[in-house]
């Protein structure tokens, strides 16, 4: 299906909806396909890599979070989720199994083309350094070390620690910053490529989320601090290399 474009993979029942993205992101230069249920977007993945999976939460077959699960035991492939629900929990366990943004139904054209080329432009691990500054290769800290290039955390008894896309993201520019505070906004701005929605609290659930697999006790953390009425950050000294 490539011709030098990139590949977009829209997974959506509503034959109509599909249609119309379809049409309109090929006008704005991008080879676009549609598969109404997962079973049918299964095949196509297994048949070609897209460049961005447009994934509907709710699938006639299955889920589209079950899906979103599959593609990330598969690789990185780019995931903006379509969601009808207005409530926060389908969109923040989204980004806790790894999607990079989403999008709630009814949405303007213009506003999920804007949405598709934010995270097509968007290295996951980049960071905006100082002019001349190097990217470190590794991050520790307290005992832990997170590996930028693998994207691979490590504990102090040497286990590997899995962490989601958005979890990844988050310790990365909070143990970057250190020993700087991170507001909310500004945090959601890195590690999601959008600027925060009104009453949006993923940043706040995906640090409670970071804080169980890397604090002793959750509850009371040492590592990863609130700073009341601004956002977080690293409390502990981090090593840079």
């Amino acid at each position: 299906m490539s011709s030098g474009k990139e590949d977009i993979l829209i997974v959506d029942d509503d034959p109509r909806l599909c249609r119309l993205l379809e049409r309109y992101l090929t006008r704005e230069g991008y080879n676009a396909t549609s598969a109404h249920s997962c079973a049918k977007a299964r095949e196509w993945v297994k048949r070609s890599s897209p460049s961005l999976v447009l994934l509907d939460v709710i699938l006639p077959d299955s889920d589209g979070l079950t899906f979103l699960r599959e593609l990330r035991t598969q690789g990185s492939v780019p995931v903006i989720l379509l969601t009808g629900k207005a409530d926060m929990v389908d969109k923040v366990v989204g980004l806790e199994l790894g999607a990079d943004d989403y999008i709630t139904k009814p949405f303007e054209e213009r506003e999920l083309l804007a949405r598709i080329r934010t995270v097509l432009r968007r290295v996951p691990q980049q960071m905006t350094l100082p002019e001349g500054r190097e990217e470190p290769t590794t991050l520790s800290f307290a005992g832990w070390l997170l590996n930028i290039e693998a994207q691979e955390l490590t504990a102090p008894d040497d286990t590997s620690v899995a962490l989601t896309t958005y979890e990844f993201r988050m310790l990365h520019a909070l143990a970057e910053a250190a020993p700087r505070i991170l507001g909310r906004d500004r945090i959601l701005d890195i590690v999601a490529g959008r600027d925060a929605m009104p009453l949006d609290r993923s940043v706040d659930v995906l640090i409670a989320k970071l804080r169980k697999k890397i604090e002793k006790d959750p509850a009371t953390p040492q590592i990863i601090k609130t700073v009341r009425g601004t956002g977080y950050k690293m409390s502990t000294p981090v090593s840079k290399q």
